[in-house]
Order: C-alpha cells, then sequence, then structure tokens
C-alpha cells in the first residue's frame, strides 16, 4: 500500500490530504494515468511534479510498496 500526499488544489479538489493506494509495480506515468482514470477529482495530473521518498521522480521511476508518493501542482507566485 502507498501513501499520496496532496497539495494545494489537488488537496482541495479531493477533499483530504492524502490517498491510500496500491501503486507498487506501477511506473510513475502508469500510476498518473490510474489516477486521472480513476480520481475523477483527480482529472488533469500533467503539469503536477510527482515525488517518491521526498526526491522527485521522472516518468520511468518504478514505485516500489510502501514508498510515500507525492503530487506537487505547479505554484505562482509573485
Amino acid at each position: 500500500m502507498n501513501k499520496v500526499l496532496l497539495f494545494a488544489h489537488l488537496q482541495e479538489a479531493a477533499g483530504k490530504d492524502h490517498l491510500f493506494i496500491q501503486a507498487a509495480g506501477l511506473s510513475v506515468k502508469e500510476l498518473r494515468n490510474s489516477l486521472e482514470n480513476n480520481e475523477t477529482r483527480l482529472s488533469s495530473l500533467q503539469n503536477v511534479m510527482i515525488a517518491i521518498n521526498e526526491n522527485y521522480a521522472t516518468d520511468e521511476d518504478i514505485i516500489e510498496e510502501n514508498d510515500v508518493i507525492a503530487l506537487i501542482p505547479p505554484v505562482s507566485g509573485g
């Protein structure tokens, strides 16, 4: 089981700050596609950075059992 941390508008859209999902064995790209297809409130993740265990991940990285995943949307500032 993997904990997925949600930040900013993703947290607001989901109504919670994390999800628990089974993602072990998936690539980051497969996880992104799965979340877009199965979590209707998280429909657009194309510009979202994904980190695994506090390290930014590439689409090819493979998720392991018990990894903590963070979905980090782009931020803007002034």
